[in-house]
């Protein structure tokens, strides 16, 4: 570090799925000195609007004034609780899911704010969890399969209903008039970066994963034709747009966001980045096979290796893509901590939080104990972790969750704890779809707020058989950005240097335990079988009561005029 920076600080950001969080962080080390989170208000719109108007099944919207809130509130609130003087911040720097993407006229307006929009879901933001674009998903992978597309390899042989194509063919399909409205398709990564420099970068990480974009080149117009004969301007005139590097400065904080935030106008703002691919440096997790893990409310996987290699059902590989010199090879699980939460709201007998309460516990402390003495296979159950759809490997989001198994001896500690074993077989098949294609992983390393359940953290390393370490930092992400803050402020001279300087992780926390690890191995022979039938071949059932869903719900709004 450059010694004009001691005494430095930088701001980290995070944008999650349900709240927004900022971080103040020392630039010689990385000691985290405040933080404060702010949830959005209106959360996630997955039934109505705002207004009112109800959605239709599969959608995620979210409120872009929400995204700014977070600047006005939660970086003032982590700036008091540091105890710094602004003047002493250098940097800031964002993070955010994806691909959650809005459309926006050419200043960055968003149309969902025009009062002629302020009712139609499609001018809203997308969050990364709106899968009603599947369609459209399927169609992207048969033409570009039929084509025989050069990227399609390095996306795992499938464009997920989550990424950009799918959602702005979607729009396109099923409201012209935003589709035409809108000047930019914008990744939330860096419309937020817009609000904070004024200056619209694209970032090179989500244009990579989430855009198809490979070798500095978008799909080809013939391509765009083929899905939709009015798609062919899509790239150029809806989404292309200058790329940013990581790590690397977007412009200088403007005055209007430097009244929001009570920082510099003139501060370094980095490029933006996506949450997962920002904590990896975090976790100093950065070297070859280190297979990082940030588990939420779903859990996306981030790995570098040194060649470029075809891994089917991967999100994508980006040279680039985490840190420069590296194949940055990324995979998900769309569905995690939902899960849980899913079922601890909706599936628990009050007796439960009862007993919860009168413990001075959550009812997911309470399952959790009680889980936690169980002998492996005790409770006679096998679950899908598919209730959020399937990002990695299978790549379909039209899939969904299921048990087996259940007796009238069950309870609801043994369903959480299969649900529990069902994310880490997950895991396990993301890991050996890495290893298998000669991506090596040889340490799983956890950042999340997941990581505080022991026993979620000992069965996956049973089940992956690895060692499992975990990130310091209880704000991995925000961490991460402030790590890119300090390169984009000039501090550090790479993401790298700074990783080594910043980051924190405790090495092998978890060690798989040979006994469970043999048991789980039957188990997850199992597990593979019913993946495989219910994802693989020919049985269309779970596709099938999809559509007899959205079927039946469409009958409820045409009868009900809603």
């Amino acid at each position: 570090m450059a010694a004009e920076y001691q005494g430095s600080y930088v701001i980290g950001v995070d944008y999650g799925t349900l709240s927004g969080r900022a971080v103040v962080v020392r630039v010689a080390d990385g000691e985290e000195l405040g933080a404060a989170v702010h949830p959005y208000p209106h959360a996630v719109l997955d039934r109505t609007l705002p207004t009112g108007e109800p959605l239709p099944p599969e959608w995620a919207l979210q409120v872009p004034s929400d995204y700014v809130d977070v600047l006005k509130i939660a970086v003032p609130q982590a700036i008091a609780a540091a105890g710094v003087s602004a003047d002493e911040i250098i940097g800031i720097s964002t993070d955010f899911t994806a691909c959650t993407i809005l459309p926006t006229l050419a200043d960055g307006t968003p149309l969902c704010e025009l009062e002629e929009f302020a009712r139609r879901p499609h001018a809203f933001v997308k969050l990364w969890r709106h899968h009603a674009a599947q369609g459209q998903a399927d169609r992207i992978n048969r033409i570009a399969a039929e084509r025989g597309e050069s990227w399609l390899p390095r996306y795992g042989g499938l464009i997920s209903s989550e990424w950009e194509f799918a959602k702005g063919l979607e729009l396109l399909e099923n409201d012209r008039e935003i589709y035409d409205r809108m000047d930019h398709f914008v990744e939330a990564a860096d419309w937020i970066v817009w609000q904070l420099s004024g200056n619209y970068v694209r970032n090179a990480c989500t244009a990579g994963y989430k855009g198809i974009r490979q070798d500095g080149a978008y799909p080809s117009k013939d391509f765009l034709a083929a899905l939709n004969p009015e798609f062919v301007g899509f790239v150029d005139e809806k989404l292309d747009h200058p790329i940013g590097e990581l790590g690397s400065r977007a412009g200088g904080l403007t005055a209007e966001a430097a009244g929001w935030t009570g920082l510099r106008e003139g501060i370094a703002v980095a490029v933006g980045n996506v949450d997962a691919h920002v904590t990896a440096p975090a976790a100093q997790a950065i070297e070859p096979g280190q297979l990082v893990a940030i588990m939420g409310t779903s859990t996306c996987h981030v790995l570098n290796g040194t060649e470029l290699r075809e891994v089917p059902g991967m999100c994508g590989v980006v040279d680039g893509g985490i840190v420069s010199g590296l194949w940055g090879y990324e995979a998900g699980q769309s569905g995690v901590g939902d899960i849980f939460g899913w079922f601890v709201n909706n599936e628990v007998p009050s007796s439960y939080a009862e007993e919860a309460q009168r413990q001075g516990i959550s009812v997911h402390e309470l399952l959790t104990d009680l889980a936690s003495k169980q002998e492996i296979g005790e409770h006679g159950l096998l679950a899908l972790d598919w209730h959020s759809g399937n990002r990695s490997v299978l790549v379909d989001h039209e899939l969904s969750g299921i048990i087996v198994g259940q007796t009238l001896a069950t309870r609801a500690e043994d369903t959480y704890r299969a649900l529990l074993e069902a994310t880490a077989f997950g895991a396990r098949t993301i890991v050996e779809a890495f290893t298998s294609s000669g991506v090596p992983v040889t340490e799983f390393v956890v950042a999340g707020g997941l990581l505080k359940n022991r026993l979620l953290m000992q069965i996956y390393a049973d089940v992956t058989r690895l060692p499992l370490s975990t990130i310091v930092s209880e704000q991995g992400p925000a961490l991460g950005s402030a790590i890119h803050a300090a390169v984009a402020a000039g501090a550090y001279a790479d993401i790298s240097v700074a990783a080594k300087a910043m980051g924190r992780v405790n090495r092998a926390v978890y060690q798989p335990i040979e006994e469970n690890s043999a048991r789980y191995d039957v188990l997850f022979a199992e597990y593979t079988k019913l993946h495989d039938y219910f994802g693989r071949g020919e049985n269309q059932v779970m596709r099938k009561l999809k559509a007899i869903r959205r079927e039946a719900m469409a009958s409820v709004r045409e009868v009900t005029g809603s």
